[in-house]
């Protein structure tokens, strides 16, 4: 049952009524301004907008390739942003899923390419796009790699998205190309290695040298740096006194690559002392390469 408040309108009117007659024309002020702010928030809207909810799966995903196939990609990615978020169960969502990863790729917009691809290899591994999605990862971390005197975290994550590409699926079309950059990626991280191993030879730190060239001689043997590792080596361990050693890199050095310039020069490091390359075959350095080259 609705209160009506009598309100005198006398000197004598009272404290709480003049409250209430305040309060109520404040509101008869407000009421209008509310109705002019909702009618322009409305007319500010585009029609699609305020039907995007009703609007099918099949006419957005389609919108979106058409906006792909005109080169709009901006447009192209919303439509598909909208479907995965309003479809998300639908056939339609995971074709938009890997056209996310692509046209924000090709957009340049890595780090959401990135969330893209890996959700879609996550959610469909057996999809035949899958290997696609995991090329498009690999790449979008491939075109982000700095150059060797930085961080190389980068780096191995394109090394290890392509890895398992190759892995997972070896005969897919993008498996060639997969490999070729992990060649890339694996002798920038070798490099980063090399660098750093540098860094400390000059220094006359050289058990943090041997460190560094030790890791590439174990890990990355298959990339262009490996002859100068086992020359590093072969010097940092000759200034160590660990003739042993610095014989047995120099030895491994010349019989796997004897015209390299890198072991002349060891070569000429040894004999400066009176040594002789001589591989001890317990050394670490001797049981590095068995598995791949026999001395």
């Amino acid at each position: 049952m609705l209160r009506r408040v009598i309100v005198s309108s006398g000197p004598e009117l009272g404290a709480a009524a003049r409250g209430v007659m305040n309060r109520s024309r404040a509101l008869v002020r407000v009421l209008p301004l509310v109705a002019v702010l909702a009618l322009t928030a409305c007319a500010s809207k585009k029609p699609d907008d305020l039907a995007m909810d009703d609007t099918p799966a099949d006419q957005l995903y389609n919108e979106g390739l058409a906006f792909r196939a005109a080169g709009d990609l901006k447009q192209a990615t919303a439509k598909f942003e909208e479907v995965d978020r309003l479809h998300p169960y639908s056939e339609y969502a995971r074709k938009s899923l890997i056209n996310l990863a692509y046209t924000n790729y090709s957009r340049g917009k890595y780090a959401e390419a990135i969330t893209a691809a890996r959700r879609f290899a996550t959610l469909y591994p057996g999809s035949p796009d899958a290997a696609y999605a995991l090329y498009i990862m690999g790449n979008s971390y491939y075109r982000q790699m700095p150059d060797v005197t930085r961080d190389q975290q980068v780096t191995a994550k394109a090394l290890g998205a392509m890895r398992e590409l190759v892995r997972v699926y070896p005969d897919s079309e993008y498996a060639a190309d997969a490999r070729k950059k992990i060649r890339i990626t694996t002798d920038q991280l070798a490099g980063k290695e090399m660098e750093t191993g540098r860094y400390y030879l000059t220094r006359h730190n050289y058990v943090a040298a041997i460190n560094r060239f030790r890791y590439v001689v174990e890990n990355y043997q298959e990339t262009r740096h490996i002859e100068e590792a086992l020359a590093r080596l072969t010097e940092a361990y000759y200034a160590l006194g660990v003739i042993d050693e610095a014989k047995t890199a120099a030895a491994v050095l010349g019989h796997n690559y004897p015209e390299s310039q890198w072991y002349k020069d060891s070569y000429t490091l040894l004999k400066k002392g009176g040594y002789e390359p001589s591989a001890n075959p317990r050394s670490w350095i001797s049981k590095a390469f068995e598995s791949i080259k026999v001395l």
